[in-house]
């Protein structure tokens, strides 16, 4: 097992952290948010129209758990944190832009309402980046 890069921990910390507890949550989520939250994932994932709104609440918030968790141990290679990561935040993404009252007629720029997820714009970098500096099998570069 090779060397971790050090320089990822700030933003492995922060995300992960960030992530667990909103998976923790939803663990516990009412019926009322449980359909708030499965109504805004079927409109921009179709596929979710026959999942129960209660299973989907709880499908995401185990999601949530292990991805927090994945990017706060640090075991788990920096390439294999961001290979996760970077899905995730494009489908908060892709949310938000398939959300018309999230951002403003044909703009990227957020509404007073897009703007909490329009920030998870960040985690898209993060994810990112570790998939960039994260080091290949039998790379021998130094962290």
């Amino acid at each position: 097992m090779g060397r971790r890069r050090v320089s990822n921990q700030p933003i492995r910390i922060s995300a992960g952290a960030f992530i667990l507890n909103a998976g923790v949550g939803k663990l516990s989520a009412e019926e009322e948010t449980a359909k708030r939250l499965h109504g805004m994932a079927k409109t921009s994932f179709p596929f979710f129209e026959n999942v129960p709104p209660e299973q989907f609440a709880k499908g995401l918030a185990i999601a949530e758990c292990a991805l927090g968790a994945a990017l706060l141990v640090p075991i788990v290679p920096d390439r294999l944190a961001g290979l996760a990561l970077t899905p995730f935040a494009g489908g908060l993404l892709w949310m938000y832009w398939k959300t018309d009252a999230m951002h403003q007629p044909n703009s990227l720029r957020p509404t007073q309402m897009g703007t909490a997820l329009a920030k998870d714009v960040w985690l898209l970098g993060i994810g990112l980046t570790l998939l960039a500096t994260g080091r290949r099998r039998g790379s021998s570069s130094r962290a």
